[in-house]
């Protein structure tokens, strides 16, 4: 059972997911808040697969509390989707920055929703490929390179599999382009998650294209 929080301050967009979802067997919904703070307190007592957050709401905002909700050392497996009405703007970049798995656009298809509370609840990146890389270099291109705590801890291998994973390759064509095995690719992709932080591959790119190991455009 895939157990949700739904967090927005608008009733009838809660409403409206809300049995969305619990038509499904394999979701439940386990409690909604109507605010930042709420999601995080919520998220420590319920502990949740996945978060549907909104970005602007009262008290605090989503993309705060993303970052109250990945930084909590409890909370490593509780994975935040960003609800917004806008599409690729620069909410739903700073909160991949704070540790989001993805983002869904509200008037997002019913059938696409409750695949990304599946795709989310596994833990992989919500955005395709495509998407992420448009949606960063966008706003990443705007500012100098950042520093990025570990980055001096990875290998050449293991930049040269992060630059590949933020240009969008999978795990298979990683090792295609690098001659290794499929499982040695994963391996790679997964230390360097860990030596940076980075909760799941969406989070590596931002990495990536902050350090300026990937150039926004390349």
């Amino acid at each position: 059972m895939i157990r949700v929080l739904l967090v927005d301050d608008q009733v009838l967009i809660r409403a409206g997911i809300r049995a969305l979802l619990a038509a499904e067997d394999d979701i439940e919904v386990v409690a909604e808040g109507a605010n930042g703070q709420e999601a995080v307190d919520l998220a420590a007592k319920h502990r949740p697969d996945v978060v549907l957050l909104d970005v602007q709401m009262p008290v605090m905002d989503g993309i705060e509390a993303t970052r109250r909700i990945s930084a909590a050392p409890g909370l490593t497996g509780v994975h935040v989707v960003i609800l917004t009405n806008y599409g690729l703007d620069e909410y739903v970049f700073n909160a991949l920055r704070a540790g989001a798995s993805g983002f869904l656009v509200k008037d997002t298809e019913p059938d696409d929703m409750l695949a990304a509370v599946r795709v989310a609840a596994r833990g992989d990146a919500l955005l395709s490929p495509a998407v992420t890389r448009r949606l960063i270099s966008e706003f990443v291109k705007r500012t100098p390179p950042a520093s990025v705590r570990g980055l001096e801890e990875l290998t050449n291998r293991e930049r040269e599999v992060m630059a590949l994973v933020a240009k969008g390759l999978t795990n298979d064509e990683i090792a295609g382009e690098m001659v290794i095995s499929p499982m040695t690719a994963k391996t790679h992709v997964s230390r360097a998650m860990t030596k940076l932080g980075a909760r799941d591959r969406a989070q590596l790119v931002v990495f990536a294209y902050e350090s300026g190991l990937v150039k926004a455009g390349s």
